[in-house]
């Protein structure tokens, strides 16, 4: 690196310096701009509403992808049959643990869960999930 830096530092000098002789090929360095650098990581916080067991299924997979954060609202399946709903979460309890995430439940109608990258704040408004057996 040191070396392209005082040949870079070399042609300019002749070129301020009045001289435009730039025969000597050693002293040309090549830049390319065209590299692909892939497409950005993106987080996404996204919302879901849980109304039956079947509609986990779009939340666990957002979350096995590994970049979404899931907020999912819990009560229209809270209010209509509550077993169904300690299953939803021991499902959502297992996939956390298996993709190294977080979940807690925040309110008494929220559960976020997160990837691995990202760790829950946890204060007297946000509890822990526990699964049920």
């Amino acid at each position: 690196m040191k070396e392209i830096y005082k040949k870079v530092k070399e042609t300019v000098m002749r070129t301020v310096g009045g001289s435009s002789d730039f025969d000597d090929m050693d002293d040309y360095v090549e830049i390319d701009t065209d590299v692909d650098q892939g497409p950005k990581a993106r987080v996404l916080v996204r919302p879901f509403f849980i109304e039956d067991f079947a509609d986990i299924k779009p939340a666990l997979d957002a979350l096995r992808e590994g970049t979404t954060i899931a907020l999912i609202n819990i009560r229209p399946l809270k209010d209509k049959d509550i077993i169904e709903l300690k299953r939803a979460v021991n499902k959502l309890k297992k996939t956390c643990d298996a993709i190294e995430g977080d979940i807690a439940g925040f309110g008494e109608d929220w559960i976020v869960v997160t990837p691995s990258f990202a760790q829950i704040y946890r204060t007297t408004q946000t509890e822990d999930v526990q699964a049920t057996e």
